[in-house]
């Protein structure tokens, strides 16, 4: 069995935005006990992370260290058509990744207890970024 879709999610601006809820419920939905979930993020300036879901602490702290790894300067940077964030938002998507693969059993993703799936939008205003799913298995 092979199955797709393509989910939107509306970001704020910059941040770590949580879609596991959606993922998960959409994998239920199919009825596959065992398969191999692969995302993929049609975007180059967001990105897809697996990252704690318990302590809030975590993605704030993340957020912080890319801040300081990707400043948002333009003197830094050549590619400044599209604002003082856009090139810092392709480095820091070049720095993550823009699909992730995820094992599925009865019914559901496996992840650890507090993992949780993430949009991470690098960009300092809201967008509408899509993921497309695919679902293989029995």
């Amino acid at each position: 069995m092979h199955v797709q879709t393509e989910i939107e999610v509306a970001t704020t601006g910059r941040g770590l935005f949580d879609v596991t809820a959606s993922v998960t419920g959409w994998v239920a939905e199919q009825g596959t006990a065992t398969g191999l979930l692969t995302m993929f993020l049609r975007h180059t300036s967001a990105s897809l992370l697996i990252q704690e879901n318990a302590d809030p602490d975590v993605l704030s702290d993340l957020e912080n260290f890319f801040a300081r790894l990707v400043p948002d300067d333009p003197a830094l940077y050549r590619h400044t058509t599209e604002g003082a964030d856009d090139m810092p938002a392709h480095i820091r998507s070049a720095l993550t990744q823009t699909q992730l693969s995820i094992p599925v059993a009865a019914g559901a993703p496996v992840l650890g207890t507090w993992q949780g799936i993430y949009l991470y939008e690098h960009r300092t205003r809201g967008h509408r970024r899509r993921i497309v799913l695919h679902l293989m298995g029995d």
